[in-house]
């Protein structure tokens, strides 16, 4: 059903059994996917490619013009995954030409007020709780999950299944399958709730743990800890899928546990 109260441009192109709210804006240069819904007052600018049955809720504006100074006006896209959710006020902006596309994988849950900026690549399966702020050219892998009013700076990745708790400051890579909190952002575990959700073997997460305790927890450079990984870890493509991620972090990965130095008074009291 299209509302006769919504603004659809001659040059769109609107799949079958799509849904079309009042006060909705679909501008040319679009194309929606069969069995999407866009609620009243969302805006969708030129350059979307929105998939099947997604669900784009009131306020949202999805390809918005990229700021960036460097934008000078080229023809690029925002594309957005099959049964994608996205909620009240999100903002998605479209590419540059470094990279001409934002891309947002499918099954996603983007909830409220969360900005994701340009040349930005989104996995499937991810979820950006309220007011999550993701800058220029930042990469998300599969499954990643933030917590609400996380921000995360720009040309930054952050690996698959990775877990960042909430209000997080996210300034170096994330690798995966971890979960990450405190300020500077660190370590503090492997996300084994949620492989084991995911259907990961006890056997994998023991092997994840034990990869990580040598990078994290051992206290060994990032060289030796990864020498280390190469010759005590069983092969597995989780295993690869850390080193590889390292390895290609030429901006650093994050921390590792903070550890608390003991007060004055405290020592005294032993």
């Amino acid at each position: 059903m299209i509302s006769p109260l919504a603004y659809i441009d001659k040059d769109a192109k609107i799949g079958a059994n799509v849904t079309v709210g009042p006060f909705a804006v679909i501008h040319g240069n679009t194309e929606i996917g069969e069995g999407t819904i866009i609620e009243s007052h969302a805006v969708i600018m030129e350059g979307s490619r929105i998939g099947k049955h997604c669900h784009i809720f009131p306020g949202a504006v999805i390809s918005g013009l990229p700021q960036d100074l460097k934008f000078v006006g080229e023809e690029t896209t925002v594309e957005i995954g099959d049964n994608t959710v996205i909620r009240e006020y999100v903002t998605i902006n479209r590419g540059t030409k470094a990279n001409w596309k934002t891309v947002l994988g499918k099954n996603c849950l983007i909830m409220s007020y969360v900005h994701i900026g340009h040349d930005c690549i989104i996995g499937d399966h991810v979820i950006l709780s309220g007011y999550c702020g993701l800058a220029g050219h930042v990469v998300l892998e599969d499954y990643v999950i933030l917590e609400g009013y996380s921000a995360v700076q720009q040309f930054i990745k952050i690996g698959a299944h990775a877990f960042c708790a909430g209000d997080s400051k996210v300034r170096k890579n994330v690798p995966p399958y971890v979960k990450c909190a405190r300020e500077p952002l660190s370590y503090i575990g492997v996300n084994s709730v949620g492989l084991t959700r995911r259907g990961f073997s006890a056997e994998i997460i023991k092997q994840i743990e034990d990869t990580y305790r040598l990078l994290y927890v051992k206290g060994a450079s990032i060289p030796t800890a990864l020498k280390q990984i190469e010759s005590e870890i069983p092969a597995s493509k989780e295993k690869e899928h850390i080193i590889q991620f390292i390895q290609e972090s030429v901006n650093g990965i994050m921390k590792g546990p903070v550890r608390v130095k003991e007060t004055a008074s405290e020592s005294v009291s032993k």
